[in-house]
């Protein structure tokens, strides 16, 4: 009878390769831009956002800056507080705390007005010989600035009609014996008429157009062997600010 173990003993065991595994080789010198390792990018190809860490840093900055400021200009500029010395040395305190108290106010340079100033644009036809006569109703104080211009030569004058004067008195502010143009500002130095009068001495038709804008209510025209033309001066730059008043 054969014997199992004896045979079993002489069948060697069977060799199991082992896998080859590459050694890890470390690159000496200088890593190169190709071997740093790219941002993680999520599945739809966007950065993956910051961690909580770095927004936590940011959000303490931001605190930190917005501290410096509030501390070093807004307080003192604004309420006169200055704790770090700050808006002494850059000259904030006395935007909150002016010397003598209250600011100082000018009182003159400005006219403050209840109503919005008007706009006219006006064109006028001239014929060989002929003239017109425009002028606004100003009351005293009340400015205009104003441009005209004539497409040849014209006389023109600059005079103002004081209410209660005696007809066909006037007081005159500019006369030009041969112009083509005239830009100014007018402040009225009493209450009445004030404006231009021109005469074309051509042998042509010459054209003048005026633009103005004053607290100006009204408008006179005056013409040879016509009855005056009076107009309400409506337009304003801003309809709402309209008021019938000054």
């Amino acid at each position: 009878m054969t014997d199992p173990t004896a045979s079993d003993r002489d069948v060697p065991e069977p060799v199991v390769p082992e896998p080859d595994v590459p050694e890890t080789q470390v690159a000496e010198g200088p890593v190169s831009e190709a071997s740093v390792p790219e941002p993680q990018v999520s599945e739809t190809g966007v950065p993956d956002p910051p961690s909580k860490a770095k927004l936590a840093w940011a959000t303490l900055a931001a605190l930190v800056v917005a501290g410096v400021v509030l501390v070093s200009a807004v307080l003192p500029a604004e309420y006169d507080i200055d704790p770090l010395g700050i808006g002494e040395a850059l000259g904030l305190r006395v935007l909150a705390n002016p010397v003598g108290g209250a600011i100082p106010v000018r009182e003159d340079g400005i006219i403050a007005h209840g109503s919005s100033y008007r706009v006219d644009h006006m064109t006028f036809e001239l014929e060989p010989g002929g003239f017109v006569e425009y002028k606004y109703r100003l009351e005293e104080g009340r400015s205009m600035v104003y441009s005209w211009s004539a497409s040849y030569w014209v006389r023109s004058e600059m005079h103002s009609e004081a209410d209660g004067a005696e007809e066909g008195t006037a007081q005159f502010f500019e006369v030009e014996e041969r112009t083509l143009a005239r830009h100014g500002s007018y402040v009225a130095p009493f209450p009445g008429i004030h404006g231009w009068y021109w005469l074309n001495e051509t042998d042509d038709t010459v054209t003048v157009t005026l633009d103005a804008s004053g607290f100006f209510s009204t408008s006179i025209e005056f013409r040879s062997e016509v009855a005056p033309i009076v107009r309400e001066m409506m337009e304003t730059p801003d309809s709402a600010a309209w008021r019938p008043f000054f």
